[in-house]
């Protein structure tokens, strides 16, 4: 091989090399380009589409929370006329055992009084031999 050829494959291979980095240089130009374009257009779509929804679904989450504060507000006081009711329910029925009970022990206590003089009574007249009247 002589020094001709060596220097026209040598010119060649700069030359591809300088093509090659050219198509490298294009190819990350049109790249940026793309993704500046996909970019503009998911933009637009998020401020077309994606922003209302989310205002519209933020819109709904405080509407929820409103809801689900009021429900839990009602509970609590429905929970607490409840515990008042049953406190109220739990004297009254205190009160009333309270009066049947000395109620009941006062007939109680008279029945057994009655019961006590009637047995004494009659006892006392086993012992006692009745009196006829002489005539």
């Amino acid at each position: 091989m002589d020094l001709g050829t060596t220097n026209v494959l040598l010119g060649i291979m700069a030359a591809i090399s300088i093509i090659e980095g050219l198509v490298l240089i294009g190819v990350g130009f049109a790249a940026f380009r793309i993704y500046k374009t996909a970019m503009t257009m998911v933009e637009g779509i998020e401020e077309r589409q994606i922003a209302p929804a989310m205002a519209k679904v933020n819109m709904l989450l405080d509407q929820v929370n409103a809801v689900a504060s009021t429900v839990r507000t009602d509970t609590e006081r429905v929970e607490l006329a409840i515990r008042q009711t049953i406190d109220r329910v739990d004297g009254t029925a205190h009160r009333v055992r309270d009066n049947v009970r000395s109620r009941a022990s006062w007939i109680v206590g008279t029945i057994r009084g009655v019961r006590n003089a009637l047995e004494h009574v009659l006892t006392s007249h086993g012992h006692h031999r009745p009196v006829h009247p002489t005539m």
